[in-house]
């Protein structure tokens, strides 16, 4: 089964502009609340944080102050697609599906 890729982001502002999600580390303490967290390698000056949770593995930037997209690959979507709406649904997140630009949760 082909593996699905979607951004996790906060609409908001002007259009086309995101809002942040938050900082890198209030994002790993939200995403920690749904099972999902960095796999303790030490990634010292890596640019991408890697976070792994139930069916999937997420990317979140790791230089910049503030994150504004978390690229998501779904390796289980039965796993993985209800803990992300869950995700969303508690946080204002919006799913977006890089293949169709559909857009969930929020």
């Amino acid at each position: 089964m082909p593996k699905r890729q979607i951004v996790l982001m906060r609409s908001g502002g002007a259009p086309g502009e995101s809002e942040p999600l938050g900082s890198l580390r209030d994002v790993l303490r939200t995403l920690s609340l749904f099972n999902i967290s960095p796999d303790g390698s030490s990634r010292k000056m890596a640019a991408m944080e890697i976070a792994h949770g139930p069916g999937m593995v997420l990317e979140l930037p790791a230089l910049s102050p503030s994150v504004t997209q978390a690229m998501v690959t779904m390796t289980d979507e039965e796993f993985a697609f209800p803990v992300l709406s869950r995700l969303c649904r508690s946080q204002g997140w919006t799913m977006v599906d890089l293949e169709t630009g559909r857009s969930f949760g929020g």
